[in-house]
């Protein structure tokens, strides 16, 4: 298994692969690749993996398996943290253009494939995006059990207990501080 070092991270020129026969391979190391993530997210570390290309009949198996983190904030505490993100692209990359005659390729019959470039490169810039941002945690938290931050003063809770004393509450509310619920019988 040989890798080849890429110029252009997630760019891939494909056409010497499409030239052979089906079943021939490439392999390629991923590593310090800082892509954009949109305006919501921020990538705390370079993507590093590997990408596995074979030749079908029809096209090419794209297999990467590739790891990055998040730069985000816990959603209970609001403390900045890292979250780790391993993403796994399986898809089927068909070409644009027919590699021995140069005509168009008929792409109405696989609308949902993904697509060599016309100068037959593989862009996965876009599925990684993709990829990265349909792994980023709804809520993702500092740690399994983070308390988050106290309700009254907005203090993180993982800073110990803290008291708040009887502070002054709605005159419409004070007939509560008295309300019990009785246990049920047995």
């Amino acid at each position: 298994m040989t890798t080849r070092p890429v110029a252009d991270p997630l760019l891939y020129n494909v056409a010497a692969l499409l030239s052979e026969a089906p079943g021939a391979t490439r392999d390629y190391l991923v590593a310090g690749v800082m892509i954009d993530l949109g305006e919501d997210l921020r990538q705390g570390d370079p993507i590093e993996g590997a990408v596995h290309l074979a030749r079908t009949n029809r096209g090419l198996l794209v297999h990467a398996d590739l790891t990055t983190s998040l730069d985000t904030e816990c959603s209970r505490c609001l403390r900045a943290i890292e979250v780790p993100i391993t993403i796994r692209i399986d898809e089927e990359a068909l070409p644009t253009l027919d590699i021995v005659t140069g005509q168009p390729v008929n792409a109405a019959a696989d609308p949902d494939v993904m697509r060599l470039t016309d100068h037959h490169e593989l862009d996965l810039e876009g599925p990684v995006r993709e990829a990265v941002q349909l792994a980023e945690p709804i809520a993702p938290l500092c740690e399994p059990d983070c308390p988050g931050l106290c309700p009254i003063c907005g203090e993180r809770m993982t800073n110990g207990p803290h008291d708040h004393g009887d502070e002054a509450i709605d005159p419409r509310l004070e007939a509560l501080r008295a309300f019990r619920v009785d246990p049920e019988p047995d």
